[in-house]
């Protein structure tokens, strides 16, 4: 990690990444880049559907690969770059057939690392191949929830999932969240982790960092009046004055309290459910 002398109060507590390190310098394809209209929580009526999003700097859309749909065609990795879209770092991978596209980078990747995707594909990090095929105790990311759909499952930065035992068809893994759900073996999964571990280590240092992310500020609800929140009012501090976290709608939320929905369709694949409010 890199950290800055405190030449100033927001420069103190800066701690970013050694990008120059990490990647490979290389500008990004122009023929895999699009522009994305920026919604800013928004939704078609424009409306704000989600808090807290608004601002940020221009940025182009990478087209990232995530179906992996050529088998059997060794790729190579040309570069590996930043993508302001997500956390993970991204590679350029040149297919045998010529083709190019982008695909997360995995931990540890470099440039000239070479993957197949396939499904007599051998046990490499960055090879893809169905889940049936992986033994267990091995850790995956970009995982399919259904076959062809494209990678669903521990895609952001450091994130990994583990193939935990097999079982009628099924593969039960263990997901970033502690949760052990059921996987048809016959979706794909890529060996290893997604790279970038350290990206949690970052620490903005000042309110416009953010703010360039696309980020706006967090009101607490206590610190609101009666009317906007049910944690608001009070004289000076004071607790939210109720047994449970509620939102600003007055649904459960945090502190140990489960908040998934009773009838999901998902359920009957779930082994064990995740363990909320602890550490895994």
């Amino acid at each position: 990690m890199k950290i800055y002398k405190p030449t100033s109060a927001s420069r103190r507590n800066m701690v970013t990444l050694p990008y120059r390190e990490l990647l490979s310098g290389d500008k990004p394809t122009k023929a895999l880049l699009s522009t994305r209209k920026r919604r800013a929580g928004r939704n078609n009526a424009g409306r704000i559907t989600v808090r807290h999003q608004g601002g940020g700097h221009k940025r182009r859309y990478r087209d990232v690969d995530f179906t992996y749909n050529k088998k059997d065609i060794p790729a190579k990795i040309e570069t590996i770059e930043y993508d302001p879209y997500r956390t993970a770092f991204i590679a350029l991978a040149l297919y045998a057939d010529g083709e190019r596209r982008y695909v997360v980078a995995p931990k540890d990747t470099k440039v000239g690392d070479t993957f197949i995707v396939g499904a007599d594909a051998p046990i490499k990090v960055g090879n893809r191949m169905p889940i049936g095929k992986i033994p267990s105790g091995t850790f995956i990311y970009n995982l399919e929830l259904k076959l062809g759909a494209g990678a669903r499952i521990a895609r952001s930065a450091g994130n990994y999932a583990e193939v935990v035992a097999h079982d009628a068809g099924y593969a039960q893994v263990k997901m970033p969240s502690s949760e052990i759900r059921k996987v048809s073996d016959l979706c794909y999964a890529s060996i290893g982790a997604v790279g970038n571990e350290n990206s949690r280590l970052e620490n903005f240092g000042k309110a416009g960092r953010s703010r360039w992310l696309g980020i706006r500020p967090t009101v607490r609800g206590n610190a609101m009046n009666p009317v906007d929140h049910p944690h608001g009012g009070g004289e000076g501090k004071q607790g939210r004055g109720l047994r449970r976290a509620k939102s600003m709608w007055g649904k459960p939320t945090g502190k140990g309290q489960k908040t998934r929905t009773p009838k999901k369709y998902s359920n009957v694949f779930i082994v064990s459910r995740r363990k909320v409010g602890k550490k895994a």
